[in-house]
């Protein structure tokens, strides 16, 4: 190929590791499955840019089919290599899209391609244009635009976009009785929200007022297709700083239990034992600011 397929060609690049059902009798990677590499990662490329397959492309009312494929092989993967997977959006037309695509082992490139994808009504699957948000999206993404966007305010300003993540976890995943996810202690936390480049909120978190020099962190909720991409993470953060900056010699928190290891990396430890909170078992957990 002539299009460059280094690894510092691709900004967005997805890891993954060759399974025994992978391999074929010659103890390589079968040819055909590189083009599912392929397909897992630009999946992952569409969640990085807040367009979870398939419902986010959907949104903006279309679809992407794939019209042509290209696959080179340079080389030969094998169970258990570790590979990089790069994804790159090379061409926008009027209504296609050229992905340029890698796999790599330790900087080396073991197979390269193009896929062009036509965007298409997802019923008659008959062409469209290429929506000018989406354009943009993709287009501010390659050329090294901010992913996501962390933002902390009072629940006047970020209510709209809180509350989606809430009732989207809370209550109509966990089945929590929308009577207990909403209380006053709204209006007097600050609240973190993060946003993804299509402007998708993904991730929320509230820090309640300090008592006795003690903050509380809760409502803390990632939607459950952009776990794994470290946004939770970023919510606590921001909301551990923000108790820091106002003095609070320590938090709390009431952690699920299958949360609780999330929470043990970020310094916090348990206190007490497990109790039942709306249904779903959770542990008290402090971490000490001071």
């Amino acid at each position: 190929m002539t299009t460059d397929s280094s690894p510092a060609a691709f900004r967005f690049v997805h890891r993954l590791r060759v399974r025994w059902a992978d391999v074929d009798g010659q103890q390589i990677v079968f040819n055909p499955h590189y083009l599912a590499y392929f397909d897992a990662a630009v999946t992952e490329y569409w969640r990085a840019l807040g367009l979870a397959y398939p419902d986010g492309l959907k949104r903006h009312g279309g679809d992407v089919y794939v019209r042509k494929a290209t696959v080179e092989y340079h080389g030969s993967a094998r169970y258990d290599d570790w590979l990089d997977v790069g994804v790159r959006c090379a061409r926008i037309g009027r209504s296609s899209m050229t992905f340029v695509w890698a796999v790599q082992r330790d900087g080396r490139t073991l197979i390269d391609g193009e896929v062009v994808y036509v965007y298409a009504d997802a019923q008659q699957q008959g062409s469209l244009p290429v929506p000018q948000p989406l354009r943009e999206l993709i287009e501010h993404f390659e050329s090294g635009g901010p992913v996501s966007s962390l933002t902390t305010g009072a629940w006047a300003e970020w209510q709209a976009q809180a509350a989606a993540v809430r009732r989207a976890v809370f209550i109509e995943e966990q089945g929590i009785p929308e009577s207990e996810e909403w209380d006053a202690d709204d209006a007097a936390c600050l609240h973190a929200v993060v946003m993804l480049g299509a402007g998708t909120p993904v991730a929320t978190g509230r820090l309640l007022p300090a008592v006795d020099g003690v903050g509380r962190i809760g409502r803390m909720a990632v939607l459950r297709a952009y776990r794994g991409m470290g946004l939770g993470g970023q919510v606590l953060q921001a909301l551990l700083s923000a108790a820091r900056q106002r003095g609070d010699a320590a938090v709390e928190l009431h952690a699920q239990l299958t949360a609780r290891g999330f929470y043990a990396a970020a310094g916090f430890a348990v206190h007490g034992e497990p109790f039942d909170e709306v249904g779903i078992p959770h542990v008290t957990m402090r971490l000490d600011l001071r």
